[in-house]
């Protein structure tokens, strides 16, 4: 499994392989014809309520880890179909968050490349 992370505002790259957004809203400013993706994962994003809870907040980073993968054990049909497209080849999960450390596309690799 080969997961590399994007920010939706950088340029497609060949080496990007499976491009998937991993974002529950489109990505402010971003055509739809420019971002080059092969698939939109809406539901593996973290809930409504939890995006609008963590509010990027650095002190909640923590928690909103610890909520965000309970999030994604409870959400086995999505995951699964994910393992299956990150088992296939390189895939590059692609984010709109400004912070490249914390973000929901950061934990979900993390999950993913632990097991999850």
């Amino acid at each position: 499994m080969r997961i590399k992370l994007k920010r939706a505002y950088e340029a497609a790259e060949k080496s990007d392989g499976a491009r998937i957004l991993v974002e529950r809203l489109w990505p402010r400013g971003v055509k739809k014809e420019t971002a080059a993706l092969d698939d939109w994962f809406k539901d593996i994003a973290p809930s409504p309520d939890l995006r609008k809870w963590y509010g990027h907040e650095p002190a909640k980073w923590p928690a909103f880890q610890k909520r965000y993968r309970a999030e994604l054990d409870a959400n086995e049909e999505e995951t699964a179909r994910l393992r299956a497209l990150c088992a296939a080849g390189v895939v590059t999960f692609i984010y709109a968050a400004k912070d490249e450390e914390r973000n929901s596309a950061a934990v979900l690799k993390a999950w993913l490349e632990a097991g999850g």
